[in-house]
């Protein structure tokens, strides 16, 4: 009699669980079902999506390009969550990203967990639209995309050259010199100070935010987007990313609580100084967002943002010149005859260095730091080609498919300075060169990263020769985070 009743209490518990699973597949079944009229793609499988299609994430935007040879420049993808509208090749990318339509930022459970809809980056509607303009007009205020701001890049071009003088020719890893460079200006610009590479609160900062891009992309955080209900309320590895994101956030909360106690009105002295003052012309209006707690995450979008993509660029700069030594020969003959050895390369040197402004942009283009570019989601019902993308459908313009594109470049998988070459040899525009994105949500640091990119890049090349230790070959790997970076490695740097 018992060994029948525990019988029917397996049964039960079978039955039980049998029935929560087919429940469970027919709610993602109806969930995730595309709309009438939604872009094709491959087969997907409940809950988890096209995950299985995704062999290897750092890949990922090779294996978009393979589906889009497969289903056509748009299609659909899913990771576990919503669909998300995939868009390929220039044409269409700017066809679509060039209105209004797709303009916005999705609301993705840990970003909202985390973030809130505050700062610029992941901020919608009416906050948005303040906060950028607000950015943009303190930053250009203070140089930004203006000459004033070119000392300030000279001085850190010096302290860089300096700090790789003291490897005295030895074998080093430059991406942390690199990264601590470059984020320096952007420090100098929302803080007001720059940090000694030796800082060591400065580079558990530096480092902290380059684990959150790790984090961001790991699985642990697709699967908290699918399952916010259940993640927010028990601990595991996803409690990480929360940790170090309050680490950097207090960072910064410190420092505008050293603002507000020695602030003066009438001389604001960077972004931080600028928004204390602008609270009170909007104190009134709490939906623009001109409050302590939302500077913190502005300040800190500006800081990530002016850093990160700038220094991976010089980073995969430093590798292709390895690579490629002829090139970076060219490079320094370029500058030899133009500016010489005698004093730092300018901006008004742009000009006369057409070659060397090829070099830069190719590094952009191969090194393709964004290549899924950042997700935005549709403001209304959006009519592409025979297919509609539903309003709040997370949809991706893929940086890749454009600096890539076949039809837009002659050798689009070779590192080819040509491209921005006309039969003269003078510096001839891209229309597809789109590094920095396009449409409402273009880069609003790109003038700022384009001098960075000229004058560290100018300098490093008039002060040395870049070279791989002996007996190893440059690797060209990379690892996809937020951003696609090379593989950690090592160089000499010699004087010349």
């Amino acid at each position: 009699m018992a060994a029948l009743a525990h019988l029917l209490e397996l049964v039960d518990i079978k039955s039980f669980l049998l029935f929560l699973s087919i429940f469970l597949i027919l709610v993602d079944y109806i969930t995730s079902k595309p709309p009438k009229d939604f872009p094709p793609g491959p087969w997907s499988l409940p809950f988890i999506g096209h995950l299985h299609l995704l062999t290897d994430f750092s890949k990922a935007h090779l294996q978009f390009a393979k589906f889009a040879g497969r289903y056509g420049n748009i299609f659909n993808f899913r990771l576990f969550g919503p669909r998300l509208v995939v868009l390929n090749g220039h044409k269409l990318v700017k066809e679509v990203y060039q209105g209004d339509n797709i303009a916005d930022r999705p609301v993705v459970p840990l970003f909202d967990d985390i973030i809130g809809g505050k700062g610029v980056v992941l901020s919608n509607g009416y906050s948005w639209k303040q906060q950028r303009r607000f950015a943009l007009h303190t930053l250009r205020n203070f140089g930004l995309g203006k000459r004033s701001l070119e000392p300030s890049i000279l001085l850190e071009c010096r302290y860089l050259n300096e700090a790789i003088s003291n490897e005295q020719g030895k074998a080093f890893n430059p991406q942390w010199l690199v990264n601590n460079a470059v984020s320096n200006i952007i420090s100098v610009l929302v803080f007001g100070e720059r940090f000694e590479y030796t800082n060591d609160t400065y580079q558990s900062l530096l480092k902290d935010i380059n684990l959150i891009f790790i984090l961001e992309a790991d699985i642990w955080a697709q699967i908290y987007n699918v399952f916010p209900w259940l993640l927010r309320r028990i601990p595991g590895p996803h409690r990480k990313l929360f940790a170090v994101w309050n680490k950097v956030i207090d960072f910064v909360r410190t420092k505008v609580k050293e603002h507000q106690t020695d602030y003066d009105p009438s001389n604001p002295r960077d972004y931080i100084d600028c928004f204390l003052g602008e609270m009170e012309k909007w104190k009134n209006d709490e939906a623009a967002g001109f409050n302590v707690e939302n500077l913190c995450y502005c300040t800190l979008d500006l800081f990530i943002a002016g850093t990160e993509t700038t220094s991976t660029t010089l980073s995969w700069g430093l590798l292709y010149m390895m690579k490629y030594p002829e090139i970076q020969r060219k490079v320094q003959e370029e500058i030899d005859r133009v500016v010489g050895s005698s004093r730092q390369p300018s901006v008004a040197d742009r000009e006369n260095m057409p070659y060397t402004d090829a070099v830069i942009h190719e590094i952009q283009r191969l090194g393709n730091i964004l290549p899924l570019n950042l997700v935005r989601s549709a403001t209304k019902d959006t009519q592409v080609g025979d297919y509609v993308i539903p309003k709040g459908t997370m949809v991706a313009g893929v940086l890749n498919s454009i600096l890539f594109d076949e039809k837009e470049w002659e050798t689009p998988h070779t590192f080819n300075p040509a491209h921005f070459l006309d039969a003269e040899g003078k510096f001839r525009k891209r229309e597809a060169f789109l590094p920095f994105s396009l449409g409402k949500r273009v880069c609003l640091g790109e003038q700022l990263a384009r001098m960075e990119l000229f004058l560290f890049f100018t300098s490093l090349m008039q002060r040395f020769t870049f070279s791989p230790p002996a007996g190893v070959e440059p690797s060209l790997e990379s690892k996809l985070a937020v951003t696609r970076s090379p593989q950690s490695y090592q160089l000499c740097a010699d004087p010349r």
